[in-house]
C-alpha cells in the first residue's frame, strides 16, 4: 500500500467474542494506519461491550442452516439473501477495498455480496478447525489467515491462498507479553484466574470450588480467585468458595481481564481462541477444559499447541473433577520454578504480530472500485431501516 493512501474495509463477524475480538484488534489497527472500517455483525456483535469505539456498524439478517431442522432452511436462505442485498447497498456507499469474514452466519451474506460486487475478500480462521462458513467460501475468496499452523478441515489444494497470521489480540494484553511472570513466593498469594470464555462454563463452577478446597490447606490459604461464571451459576460458586473459605472475587462479565490476565499465577478456562490467543500472547500456564460440544471439537484441537509446548495441561471434561483438578494443581502450583517455565513454554508459541501481519494481508487486497455503482444515502438508509 502506497504511504499515506486511505482505504475503506469491511469487517464481517459472528456476535460471539471468538469472532469479535480478533475483528476488533484488526480495526483498530487498520483506524491507526488511518483507514476506515465498517462492521457488520448480528445484534449481539454491534453490541459488544467497549470492543468497537469509532467503527461504523451494520446489523444484517443471517439464517441459520440447522441440520436437525431442514423446515428452517427456506427461512433461513431468504434472510441470508436479504443479508446480502442489504450488504451490496453499503457496498455501493461505503466503497470497501476489501471485506474480510471472521466466520459465523452474519459473516456469510457480507461475502456473498463481495463476491457479486467483485470486491476482494478474505477470511480469517480463529480456530484449528476451519470454521462452517470459513469452509462455504474457502474456494471463493482471495486469501485464507489462520492462526495455528495446522488447521483442520482446509483442503490442501487451497494451500496456495492460506497465509499463517495468528489470532489477533487486544493491545492490553499483547502489552503483557514484554512484562515478567507475577513474582511467585513459596508463601505469598498464589491468584488463579477462572474464565469460561465469553459465554461463561457451567463445569468449572461447579468443580472448581471443590477442588481447589483439596488442596493441602498450606497451599489453598494462599489462593485469590477471579473467577467469570454464568449468571445462572454465580451464586451457587459463590456459596461454594465462601463455604471453603477460599477468598474469591465472581463476576459474569470482565471488563478489565487483560489486568487480571496480567497477575494471573495460573488460569483454568475453555480452550477457546481468543482464550488460547491471549494465554499464549501473555504468557501464562493453564489448566483447559475444552467444550466437549464444540462444532468438530474445535477446543481440543486448539489446545494441542500449547500443551505440546508445555504451557498448559489440557483435561477433557468427562475427566475433569475436583480430585484430577486438585493434582494438576499440586503438580503445577507448589513449584514456582516449575509454573515460571510453563509461562515461557506458553510464551513460545504466541504470534505477537498477528495483528500487523493480518493488517498487512488487508492491505495488500485492492478492490476496483471503477466497478461498484454508487448506492445514494437514502437507498442505504432504507436498506438499514
Amino acid at each position: 500500500m502506497g504511504a499515506g493512501v486511505s482505504k475503506h474495509f469491511v469487517l464481517a463477524a459472528g456476535g460471539t467474542g471468538g469472532h469479535m475480538v480478533p475483528a476488533a484488534a484488526l480495526a483498530q489497527e487498520l483506524m491507526r494506519r488511518g483507514h476506515r472500517v465498517a462492521l457488520v455483525s448480528d445484534a449481539r456483535g454491534v453490541r459488544f461491550p467497549g470492543l468497537f469505539e469509532g467503527v461504523q456498524t451494520h446489523v444484517l439478517p443471517a439464517g441459520r442452516f440447522q441440520a436437525k431442522k431442514p423446515l428452517g432452511w427456506v427461512p433461513a436462505a431468504r434472510e441470508m439473501w436479504r443479508g446480502r442485498a442489504m450488504a451490496r447497498e453499503l457496498y455501493r456507499t461505503f466503497r470497501p477495498a476489501a471485506v474480510i469474514g471472521f466466520g459465523g452466519y452474519p459473516a456469510f451474506p457480507a461475502l456473498l455480496a463481495a463476491f457479486a460486487e467483485k470486491i476482494p475478500t478474505a477470511v480469517h480462521e480463529q480456530n484449528a478447525v476451519l470454521g462452517r462458513v470459513n469452509r462455504l467460501v474457502a474456494r471463493r475468496v482471495d486469501a485464507i489467515a489462520t492462526s495455528y499452523d495446522e488447521t483442520e478441515r482446509l483442503p490442501t489444494r487451497l494451500a496456495g491462498k492460506v497465509h499463517v497470521v495468528g489470532n489477533p489480540v487486544r493491545e492490553a494484553v499483547l502489552r503483557l507479553r514484554t512484562k515478567p511472570y507475577p513474582l511467585l513466593e513459596e508463601d505469598g498469594i498464589f491468584r488463579v484466574l477462572v474464565t469460561g470464555g465469553s459465554q461463561g462454563a457451567s463445569v468449572l463452577s461447579q468443580v472448581v470450588p471443590d477442588g481447589l478446597a483439596m488442596l493441602p490447606v498450606t497451599f489453598r490459604r494462599r489462593l485469590q480467585v477471579t473467577h467469570q461464571a454464568r449468571i445462572e451459576d454465580i451464586d451457587a460458586a459463590r456459596a461454594s468458595y465462601k463455604a471453603h473459605d477460599i477468598p474469591a472475587d465472581l463476576a459474569t462479565y470482565l471488563p478489565d481481564l487483560p489486568e487480571q490476565l496480567g497477575w494471573a499465577h495460573l488460569v483454568i478456562a475453555r480452550a477457546g481462541a481468543s482464550t488460547i490467543a491471549e494465554l499464549t500472547a501473555a504468557g501464562r500456564p493453564a489448566i483447559l477444559v475444552p467444550l466437549p460440544g464444540a462444532t468438530d471439537d474445535h477446543q481440543t484441537a486448539n489446545a494441542r499447541e500449547i500443551t505440546a509446548a508445555g504451557g498448559a495441561r489440557t483435561i477433557a471434561q468427562g475427566a475433569f473433577t475436583a480430585v484430577e483438578l486438585a493434582k494438576q494443581m499440586q503438580k503445577l502450583g507448589l513449584d514456582p520454578s516449575a509454573l515460571e517455565n510453563a509461562a515461557g513454554r506458553a510464551k513460545s508459541v504466541g504470534k505477537p504480530n498477528a495483528v500487523s501481519d493480518l493488517a498487512d494481508l488487508v492491505e495488500s487486497l485492492d478492490a476496483p472500485l471503477s466497478r461498484l455503482p454508487v448506492a445514494t444515502p437514502q437507498r442505504l438508509r432504507e436498506a438499514f431501516a
